[in-house]
């Protein structure tokens, strides 16, 4: 057989190629098909095979392939090789003895690392970390009728800088946070459960407290006796064996959330590398120099080194925060993050925190281009957003059901997730009398008197004025769950069938006509709820809602809303010149001692100026619900503590929100951890 010549054998192959393309293709279509034809001619007289190339136009009718069936679509990652977060702003700082904001919080648990965590399958319970064990009484690691707990020290572990843990980091890391006792961090809660001082503030045996939150005053006055006592007993209560590599706490008083708090709020440093930075040098001598020294003073402000499965890269304030995995990161596979989990390097290379403040709808077309890949405040309301959401998921199952609208959506939603924060209305009990939002500052019409929310019947008029079913519906979006005291639904010491205030208009009007000795309907009262203008509009509506309340009973009962710049905001709030406020609360650890604390006796306690007679009353409760560790005898407490805010309404307790996550399908190993921070350490992205 005679062969064809490769150019032929080409332009015959190409033909094929045009002719399957077309088939690929809907409708009829007209192609051109190149063909070989070998024919049999004869040359001086003898059959020679002779190669021709015929072009032909042809009409193939062809049927197109059938699209993909909707949900089947494979989601990977844009770039495996990073994840891209937008934020709105940047953390606080890095100082893990300042940090207390969630977003500082949440990029230290990244970095450093605690001696014992949360167990992510049941938060009741605790697991290991930089300790080898968790003490219990069962194990001998906690003794002294509960107030001494001893913690072994993991060998083998080095921090970012490559210098070793060793036992007197650790003892470093928590005596530093309870002498810089900065009162704008979580430092009170170790110097309340190490030290047993009420007040949370570690010169509290310093003449009589004269210098809380006051270091200029404390450098200039503090006698050097009592400024070295004040160390020494720190230095006591937290010791170290480095060859027996353990760490011992010895507490002033029982104290049955002292875990909690180590596991959500002890972040470990290395105190070589924390002393060559400019931070305490560990000398009794020199600690008052360092003492509440804010973001701005702390030279570990923007700078990290821990132990954890990511590391600082870099960090631009406002712009870029950049982390990289730890390539000597100490989990093997004898030491997942859980039963099943990660270990070794983490599976994401680098973590860049984009801080950028842009509207939500540019943050969401970001992720539809790939060019981040989550956005901190998608609003889950927005049709647009819902459009995008092609799975919704159950975080307690971990199931995944495919949204019928649209089953190929980006997007992935969790949904109804709880959510331990609460935002709640407060009364000032003892307003500035120079106060400009109190009206006359008397009791004539057309203002109050700074003591107005003193009278208890003020008080739950206001509690049974608001219109809850409003705010659950119109601000949390039928999301949210109320809640009759401090203490948050679910939690210990809840009491699910005690009393609770609902929007009663009869009730106001009775209590508003007994308080005051019954002069208010007939004089009624004028004062502002004032608000930062500009940003949420959440606290405009809340005071909407109680202002349309009021006045519909009594067109006399007049409540103002003032939006004020932050600034101006902040000014009257320290001036003690608010008359009602609205303060927002989030857990720092799962217990509730971190719930009943602060509005009994601790920071909305004091910003309210309640009567010392009533915080002592709130405080004998928190006492006995912290001072044992009988869950029977803690909820007994706590019962009486809610039952007690209900009776004296202090505040008026709105609502818990639910929450949500919205996430990329590409993204995998989410979960949600009940107590504490889910780490970036358990995610990965799907590449192929």
């Amino acid at each position: 057989m005679l062969a064809m010549p490769r150019r032929i054998m080409w332009v015959a192959l190409l033909s094929l190629f045009a002719l399957i393309t077309a088939r690929c293709r809907a409708n009829p279509q007209t192609v051109e098909v190149t063909r070989v034809v070998l024919e049999t001619a004869t040359e001086a007289g003898e059959p020679v095979v002779v190669t021709r190339i015929v072009h032909e136009r042809q009409e193939v009718v062809v049927t197109a392939a059938p699209p993909p069936a909707p949900g089947s679509k494979t989601f990977t990652a844009p770039d495996p090789s990073r994840l891209v977060i937008t934020l709105p702003v940047d953390p606080s700082t890095l100082d893990p003895a300042l940090a207390g904001d969630a977003l500082g919080m949440g990029v230290l648990h990244d970095m450093l690392e605690s001696l014992i965590a949360y167990d992510p399958v049941d938060p009741t319970r605790f697991v290991p970390v930089l300790a080898t064990d968790v003490p219990s009484e069962e194990n001998g690691l906690i003794s002294a009728g509960g107030t001494t707990f001893t913690f072994p020290i993991r060998e083998g572990v080095s921090f970012h800088d490559g210098g070793p843990l060793e036992p007197h980091d650790v003892a470093y890391s928590i005596r530093r946070g309870l002498l810089q006792s900065d009162p704008g961090s979580p430092q009170w809660m170790f110097i309340e459960s190490i030290m047993g001082y009420s007040s949370g503030d570690i010169t509290e045996p310093i003449a009589d407290g004269a210098f809380a939150a006051d270091p200029a005053g404390l450098e200039a006055n503090a006698a050097a006796d009592e400024l070295l006592a004040t160390c020494e007993a720190v230095m006591d209560a937290v010791t170290f064996d480095d060859a027996a590599r353990t760490v011992t706490v010895h507490l002033a008083r029982p104290y049955s959330s002292f875990l909690s708090v180590i596991a959500n709020l002890l972040l470990i440093t290395d105190q070589e590398w924390a002393v060559a930075n400019g931070a305490w040098d560990g000398d009794c001598a020199t600690w008052h120099h360092h003492y509440a020294p804010g973001v701005e003073k702390s030279t570990l402000s923007l700078i990290a080194n821990g132990t954890g499965p990511f590391q600082l890269e870099y960090w631009s304030p406002g712009t870029e925060f950049v982390l990289v995995a730890n390539p000597e990161y100490w989990r093997t596979d004898d030491t997942p993050l859980f039963p099943g989990g990660p270990s070794g390097v983490a599976a994401i290379p680098r973590i860049i925190l984009n801080v950028n403040d842009i509207e939500w709808s540019t943050a969401l077309l970001q992720m539809l281009r790939g060019d981040s890949d989550l956005v901190a405040f998608l609003p889950e309301d927005q049709g647009v957003v819902q459009k995008e959401i092609g799975e919704f998921c159950d975080y307690k199952t971990g199931g995944c059901v495919s949204n019928p609208d649209s089953p190929d959506g980006l997007l992935r939603k969790w949904d109804s997730l709880p959510n331990f924060a609460r935002t709640d209305l407060f009364m000032n009990f003892n307003i500035s009398p120079i106060s400009p939002f109190i009206g006359s500052g008397k009791l004539d019409g057309e203002g109050i008197p700074p003591d107005f929310f003193s009278d208890v019947d003020v008080r739950k008029a206001m509690a049974t004025c608001f219109d809850y079913d409003t705010y659950l519906n119109d601000v949390l979006l039928e999301g949210g769950i109320r809640n009759n005291g401090p203490i948050i639904t679910g939690m210990l010491g809840y009491n699910e069938d005690g009393p609770i205030y609902d929007h009663d208009p009869e009730a106001c009007a009775r209590h508003l006509a007994q308080a005051w000795g019954g002069v208010l309907p007939e004089i009624g009262f004028r004062f502002s709820l004032i608000y930062v203008s500009g940003t949420d509009q959440t606290a405009n509506t809340i005071g909407a809602i109680l202002q349309e309340q009021l006045a519909a009973i009594n067109e006399k009962y007049r409540l103002e809303l003032v939006g004020l710049a932050f600034p101006s905001y902040l000014s009257a709030a320290q001036a003690n010149q608010a008359p009602m406020f609205l303060g927002g609360w989030v857990e720092d650890f799962h217990d509730p001692h971190n719930w009943a604390q602060p509005y009994t006796i601790g920071i909305f306690a004091g910003r309210q100026n309640m009567p010392e007679e009533l915080r002592g009353r709130f405080g004998e409760l928190v006492e006995a619900g912290i001072a044992t560790t009988d869950p029977a005898a803690r909820e007994q407490a706590y019962f009486a503590l809610q039952q007690l805010y209900y009776e004296t309404a202090p505040a008026v307790i709105l609502g818990q929100a639910s929450n949500y996550r919205i996430e990329p399908r590409y993204i995998e190993g989410w979960y949600f951890d009940m107590a504490s921070f889910t780490p970036m350490y358990a995610l990965s992205l799907r590449s192929r």
